[in-house]
């Protein structure tokens, strides 16, 4: 398929080597490469910070892929041992045919974390109030743009309606926006609310609010590696689900100094502000499990948006196993 083809042709491109996977000072390292950095992972944090990760024996390493296809290269060349990404990233590989599958086995974020930030105030914005505009939303077959063009169309927007510019990479749109490019942009916390507190823009919807729920942010690894890291795997779980369940029951202003060290050029003013928008929308899955009729809805909006020539099986692609051993473990 064309997805895997631009996958693996993403391996050649320069990603910041890591070192193999090892111990540190008796701690076990994880190297996860993340689509991109933001408030929205906020649990992955927490973990870090708290010492989670440690008391299971783990040192996460992590570097921002910008981008699902990036994530997706560097767990099969072997320069991230973990990828957090959209699922599709995986079920693309998947369909196109490989021996060591990689596997999702822990969903983290159950909607989009993007808000919509338009160049102009509009307190009585409506989504039909798009149409003849250009949007920044992501690029063509990446999940935060097809949800985006879902979200259209359950609006009655027609393919002729939609004017979304893919010609930006991910972590590049913010950039191309307040440079001039685009009437709206689709961004994640802390950046949309930093943008609107500077004068820039204003937020005028949330995307995952509107989107409703889908499996947007996984873990994923070769199924080689899960099977030869059983130990590893577990233990970065339970740190996870505790993380998840402290976020999900702590307020905002607690949680914010706590994320301080991962974004050193954010005050925590704004970073609870970030966290508090991603509570009121619920976007943390409290199981981690990925459930097989999400997957199938997710399935729904990528072949909405023409991008997949056939559907996968979730059990190819997901393994609960270890999750839920995990959560019922800790509950």
């Amino acid at each position: 398929m064309k997805k895997t083809i631009a996958l693996l042709g993403a391996t050649l491109f320069a990603l910041l080597p890591l070192s193999a996977c090892g111990d540190t000072d008796g701690l076990t390292k994880v190297k996860i490469n993340e689509v991109t950095h933001s408030v929205f992972y906020a649990p992955m944090y927490v973990a870090d910070s708290l010492g989670y990760f440690e008391e299971e024996g783990i040192k996460i390493e992590l570097t921002n892929g910008g981008g699902a296809n990036n994530v997706m290269a560097a767990v099969l060349s072997g320069d991230a041992d973990i990828g957090f990404c959209g699922p599709e990233a995986a079920l693309y590989v998947m369909l196109g045919g490989t021996n060591d599958v990689p596997t999702v086995f822990g969903q983290l974020t159950q909607r989009d974390g993007s808000f919509l930030v338009s160049r102009n105030n509009e307190p009585d914005f409506q989504w039909s109030d798009l149409k003849g505009k250009e949007i920044l939303a992501g690029r063509r077959g990446g999940v935060p743009a097809m949800t985006f063009e879902y979200i259209l169309k359950e609006n009655g927007f027609t393919e002729s309606d939609i004017n979304i510019n893919y010609d930006v990479e991910f972590n590049l749109m913010t950039g191309a926006f307040e440079a001039g490019t685009a009437d709206y942009c689709t961004m994640f916390e802390p950046t949309a609310s930093e943008y609107q507190a500077a004068g820039k823009g204003y937020i005028v919807a949330s995307v995952g609010e509107a989107g409703g729920e889908i499996p947007y942010t996984s873990y994923i690894a070769k199924r080689s590696w899960i099977k030869k890291h059983e130990d590893t795997v577990n233990g970065f779980l339970r740190a996870m689900l505790k993380a998840v369940k402290y976020v999900q029951t702590t307020d905002a202003a607690t949680i914010a100094p706590l994320l301080v060290g991962h974004f050193p050029s954010t005050s925590v003013e704004s970073i609870a502000v970030s966290v508090e928008n991603y509570q009121k929308i619920n976007s943390w899955a409290t199981d981690m499990a990925m459930t097989e009729e999400s997957f199938e809805r997710l399935q729904d909006v990528i072949e909405s948006a023409g991008e997949l020539e056939k559907r996968g099986k979730f059990s190819d692609l997901v393994d609960n196993s270890y999750v839920k051993a995990v959560y019922a473990s800790l509950s």
